[in-house]
This record gives structure tokens, sequence and C-alpha cells, in this order.
């Protein structure tokens, strides 16, 4: 047994394109949050660190537009805060009831399956939302302990409409999850106002930043859930009771309360190693939307959406979803994501390469149901402003013409 060189592989430094990402994901990261990665490596323990993580939790609280205390960010992808949620709200015995509509809404369906309670799954054609008739039917037949739904579903670009959602789990005593991965800091969304208890989002979609780390949420109802559980949550790296000993160790999750002590004086008990210039990052995306304003955002979002379903008008090309409904909690079109149908004839693959060659502009086409039929179209974070649109769809004419359709 000796020393080899098998897989000493010889290369240079790492030198990638850039590129103009207009897809589903990630956009591209704003100067100022690229700068954090670069930041000084500290200590976990460091008061300094514990500064950053402090701020970062308060900056949260202002993006979901909610009190709860408990709202930490996840280390890991947008798919890891989902499953906190999945792990932690259930346990074997529970009744779930999972509205699906596409692809990530299915995904939490597979996730749930796995951690033993009695999942049920209510479906409906994807590029459709659920409305409350059909989400009260379900939670009367089937009295759920949880109920999950997707609010701006990625691979249809739909909005699922919110108003009154909130409202029917609390009269059925029923906790509401919500997977908000491509609208937060897009377009508006009230956690408390919409009674949500339980809601997530990763930070390189509407935030411009990196991926690797995951904003979440949890009202009091959700945390005496977790807190009063009969069997430990069955993912050790999520679950909450422990990750709540580092993040917010003055808060009670089963009772909701905040120790009257000095904060600085109730120790944080480890749980793991924060990725801290992911922190750093997410700490800064988030005060450049404070600096913004959430309104702004949202109003330079959809501004940018109405600019771009313009340029696709004068293409000759239409939005996969019909409905355009400007009311936050009301369903349709998702402003920060939107699908475009592939005319006939038309090889959509090639119109991405096209792109992707010639402009280094990046689109995506759909997924899983929707593979083939249209075209994602990302206009996120800072990418959502009019001369990343006039581009595209300049760029998009060309590629189009070049694979014969006539516009």
């Amino acid at each position: 047994m000796g020393y080899s060189d098998k897989h000493k592989l010889k290369t240079s430094n790492l030198q990638l394109p850039v590129r103009l990402l207009l897809g589903p994901g990630p956009s591209n990261l704003h100067p100022r949050v690229n700068q954090q990665l670069i930041s000084s490596m500290v200590g976990y323990t460091d008061a300094s660190y514990y500064k950053v993580m402090d701020e970062t939790m308060e900056l949260m609280r202002y993006l979901f537009q909610t009190d709860n205390h408990f709202t930490i960010p996840i280390s890991g992808a947008g798919t890891a805060a989902m499953e906190t949620c999945v792990s932690n709200l259930i346990e074997p015995g529970d009744r779930v009831v999972c509205l699906v509509s596409g692809f990530f809404s299915d995904r939490i369906y597979q996730m749930a399956v796995r951690y033993g309670g009695n999942i049920l799954k209510v479906d409906k054609q994807w590029g459709q939302w659920f409305g409350l008739e059909e989400i009260e039917s379900a939670l009367v037949q089937h009295k759920p302990s949880l109920l999950t739904l997707v609010f701006g579903e990625t691979s249809t670009g739909v909005k699922q409409q919110m108003e009154g959602v909130g409202e029917l789990c609390k009269k059925y005593n029923c906790l509401l999850m919500v997977d908000c991965v491509a609208a937060l800091g897009g377009v508006p969304v009230f956690v408390d106002d919409w009674k949500i208890d339980a809601c997530y989002t990763g930070t390189q979609k509407c935030l411009s930043g990196p991926p690797g780390i995951s904003p979440i949420t949890f009202s009091n109802a959700a945390c005496h859930k977790i807190a009063t559980r009969k069997t430990p949550v069955a993912n050790w790296y999520l679950d909450c009771n422990l990750l709540g000993g580092y993040w917010c160790p003055e808060f009670n999750l089963a009772d909701g309360t905040i120790s009257k002590e000095d904060k600085s004086t109730i120790p944080k008990r480890y749980h793991h190693t924060t990725p801290a210039n992911l922190l750093y990052s997410l700490r800064e995306a988030l005060v450049l939307l404070v600096e913004e304003g959430l309104d702004n955002v949202w109003k330079r979002h959809q501004d940018a959406a109405i600019l771009l379903y313009a340029g696709l008008e004068s293409l000759g090309l239409k939005p996969f979803v019909p409905q355009l409904n400007e009311q936050p909690e009301r369903g349709g079109r998702l402003f920060s994501l939107t699908t475009v149908n592939i005319p006939d004839g038309v090889d959509g693959k090639m119109v991405m390469k096209y792109l992707l060659d010639n402009f280094n502009i990046e689109i995506a086409g759909g997924i899983g149901a929707f593979a083939g039929k249209v075209w994602r179209i990302g206009l996120m974070g800072q990418n959502a402003n009019p001369g990343n649109i006039k581009l595209l769809i300049s760029s998009l004419s060309d590629a189009l013409k070049v694979n014969g359709f006539n516009c």
C-alpha cells in the first residue's frame, strides 16, 4: 500500500463564464453580496458573529413580514428548509394534506411520506391553483393537523391564492406550511397577516444571494407542535429543538415566551458549524432590501414582469398562465417567474442554447409535466430591471428567427 498520483488532477485556476441568469434561479449576485463571500472568517462563538446572527434574524422578520421569534436561516439550500418544515411538523400518526399542482408541491409530498404520517395528496392540474372551496373540502374531509402548499410554484409560474387560506386552517385547527422559494423578496408575502405557521425561502432567487443558506420562520403554534412532539425529530441536523438552542436560546418553543434575562448572558448551545460567509451574504442581501424598501422591491419586480409580458407579446409569444392578478393574496401569474409557451415547430432547447452561446443569457426549460412545453424566465432580485428585459427580448428575437419562427 503506497502513495498514488492516480487522481492528482492537473488543472488551472478556475475561470467561469459571466452569464446573465434569467432562469428560475440562481440569479446573479449583487456585487455587495458577492463581496461578503470573501469577508474575514471568525469563529462560531465569536461575539461579532453573534451580532451578525441577531441582525440577520431581525432582518429576516422584515422580509417575512412577521413577528415570529423563531426566524432563523437553515444551513442548506431551499430544499433543506423545506425538509426542516416537513421533518419538524410531521411525526408518526399525524394526518397531513399536501396540495399538489406542480413539481415542488409534489416534492413536499414526496418528503412527507418518509416521515411516518398519514399523508394525503390532493392533486390539481399543473398550472392551476387551489380555490377556497377545494381547500375547505380537503380540510373537512381529511381533518389534517398540517396543510402544505406552494405559494409561488417554480415549475409552473403560478401564484397560489392565499386569501382566506390561513383563516380556514385556523377554523379547522390545522397548521399551514407555505413554500415561498420563488416568491419571497420579489412579490408580497405577509406571513402574519396570512396566518402562515411555517414559511421558508432560498437566497439564490429574489434575494440575489448565493445558494446554501435558507430563511425559515415558525409561528408560536408551530413551535409548540415541535416542542411537544411524542417522538424525536427524525432528522437530527434539522431538528429545530436543537437549532433553537444555538440561534435563539432565550426562546421557549413550548410556550412561546422569551426569557427576561440579559440575552448576552444566556449561553448558546453548539449544534453545527454554520456557513459564516453565506450568512454574511444573506445579511447583506437583506440590508439591500431594507435600503430599497420592500414595497419598492415588490413594485420593481411587478414592473419588470409587465415589461416582459409586453416584450413577449411583440414577439408573438404568450405566457402560459393567462390570469394576471395584481392583488398579492389572489391566484394568478407569478411576477418573479414567468412560464412561456414554446411555439409549435420551435425547438425550445435550441433557442436556449443559442441564447447561452451567443449572448451569455440563461433561461430554462420546463420540468416534469411541462418539459419541452415552456420556457421559464426569472426576473429575480437585481436582475428584475428594464435593461435586462430589453436585452433578453432582443436576443430572444434573434434566437427565434434562427430557429425558423417568424417574429
